[in-house]
């Protein structure tokens, strides 16, 4: 075998590797993000109070919601990834300086490490996208696939 055979099976599975790892991070991210929205929106998981109390749809806290509940899905899904991951990463910076830097300290002193963590990977997802694997890959493929 050679060097540059040897190079190509290595450039190859680099790739493998990262699709998947960029795969496992997006959805990830999506399913764990929308556990929060699933308490604000439905009351799920105990809720906003931990009694199953749901926030106002007409609410900042509502629309923190909806995002997470349906920005999360379309991160899990991989639909229109980079729009909604840079929407989701603001909505995160907003969140922290709304309701953890106030409380002075360091963001683990505030409770504000959870959202500027989410404001991390939607940053990343931004900037790299979602991967082949999801629909934006499917169809991006699609649309550059020859019909007969």
């Amino acid at each position: 075998m050679s060097s540059t055979t040897a190079e190509a099976g290595t450039a190859a599975s680099t790739k493998m590797l990262r699709d998947a790892t960029l795969t496992i991070l997006r959805i990830g991210a999506g399913l764990l993000f929308m556990q929060h929205g699933v308490q604000k929106l439905f009351g799920l998981l105990g809720g906003v109070d931990g009694q199953g109390a749901t926030a106002s749809l007409f609410s900042l806290f509502g629309l923190a919601g909806i995002f997470e509940t349906f920005g999360g899905l379309a991160i899990v899904l991989g639909l229109v990834t980079r729009p909604v991951a840079l929407l989701l990463a603001v909505e995160m910076v907003v969140a922290y300086f709304m309701v953890h830097h106030g409380q002075g300290g360091f963001p683990v002193q505030n409770g504000g490490e959870l959202p500027l963590f989410f404001a991390l990977v939607f940053s990343y997802l931004a900037a790299n996208g979602g991967g082949v694997v999801g629909l934006d890959g499917w169809l991006a493929r699609r649309r550059t696939t020859p019909r007969e």
